[in-house]
């Protein structure tokens, strides 16, 4: 949380990062702190406590829907910064007219919007079902398969629902990012010179760990037969990917680290005022 703040800070702050591929991912760093607000907290208390922990109904489904709202959320946010990508690989000429303020803002508000409509059908849905015991969540978070198991109602109609709309929450924004690192490496092979090749993939291989993470993981756990891994294959979209993300973007990006030493020189400055 500390570094997806830092990140966030810095974006805001620092003049030389009001770009669009810091804007989103600002936005991304903003959405990773949510994301581990909503989940490693509950989780947390559960581990200091030695034992399984309580949560109310309410909480559980509260924490579902922010879970299911951020998860959405994220896969057309990296969607989003995936075309932003191809964009300044593949057209730069046209990158200013084509990624500018308006279509940013327009990109991150439809990834925000995208990700509570689906969640909201979803979590409707799930108000509807009658439950019974024993009330006890199998798993680290409040997440979908795990509730419905402790429905005494019919879930066929509900997974068959949220089945389509994770499909299209999820593989439109897949294809999106699939596509455009296609045309990106495409473009990347065809520079003739191997620095332009190095500089043109390090302004999208930071971008492209955390996709691999992301999408990896979430493939795992919901399109693989269940099995005891699960769990620990959730730990990697709720926690190693929230940690990755500032890790990834600070160590692999020279604009984060200068702007970082910079922010650090004025705050050691002003301790010395």
């Amino acid at each position: 949380m500390v570094g997806n703040i830092l990140i966030l800070v810095l974006v805001v702050v620092d003049r030389h990062l009001h770009t669009p591929m810091y804007f989103f991912l600002g936005n991304l760093s903003c959405l990773e702190t949510c994301y581990s607000s909503n989940i490693l907290p509950v989780m947390l208390a559960n581990l200091f406590h030695g034992g399984p922990g309580t949560i109310s109904v309410m909480g559980c489904m509260t924490q579902y829907y922010f879970f299911g709202f951020l998860a959405a959320s994220e896969c057309y946010l990296l969607a989003a910064m995936s075309y932003d990508r191809y964009v300044a690989i593949c057209k730069p000429l046209l990158y200013t007219v084509l990624m500018n303020g308006k279509m940013c803002l327009q990109l991150v508000a439809g990834s925000w919007v995208s990700g509570s409509m689906a969640i909201n059908i979803t979590i409707y849905l799930m108000h509807q079902l009658t439950f019974c015991g024993p009330s006890e969540i199998d798993h680290f978070f409040c997440d979908f398969n795990p509730i419905l198991k402790l429905s005494c109602s019919d879930t066929h109609a509900i997974k068959l629902l949220t089945f389509f709309l994770a499909a299209v929450c999820s593989l439109p924004p897949f294809l999106l990012t699939l596509t455009s690192y296609g045309y990106i490496i495409s473009a990347i092979v065809s520079i003739p010179s191997t620095s332009g090749r190095q500089k043109a993939f390090s302004t999208c291989s930071s971008h492209l760990i955390v996709v691999s993470i992301f999408y990896g993981t979430i493939m795992i756990v919901y399109m693989l037969p269940k099995t005891d891994l699960n769990k620990v294959f959730s730990l990697f979209y709720t926690v190693l990917t929230p940690l990755s993300n500032p890790l990834i973007y600070s160590l692999r990006n020279r604009e984060v680290k200068v702007a970082f030493r910079k922010a650090l020189a004025k705050f050691c400055a002003f301790e010395r005022i």
